[in-house]
């Protein structure tokens, strides 16, 4: 198979769910987007997206949000119900 016949994986619900979650614990924390950017280096329209789910963000990014936030990774993972 080529590589340019590969398919992209976006699990749209489960990253919609992720999004709701992530937003929780920024705004729980007293984040906002921009203190959060600010604090993570990563940039204010990244936040932007990974918050609407339009953004499939790597664990790599996902380590560092939660490093800034201060809680776990499966913090953020929890209640993501994956669909059969």
């Amino acid at each position: 198979m080529k590589a340019n016949n590969r398919k992209l994986i976006f699990e749209e619900d489960a990253l919609r769910q992720f999004a709701i979650q992530f937003k929780l614990i920024r705004t729980s924390k007293g984040y906002t987007q921009e203190s959060l950017s600010y604090k993570s280096n990563i940039t204010l329209s990244q936040i932007a997206r990974i918050e609407t789910f339009k953004i499939n963000p790597t664990l790599s990014t996902i380590f560092v949000l939660c490093k800034a936030l201060e809680v776990a990774p499966e913090e953020v993972f929890k209640n993501i119900e994956l669909k059969k």
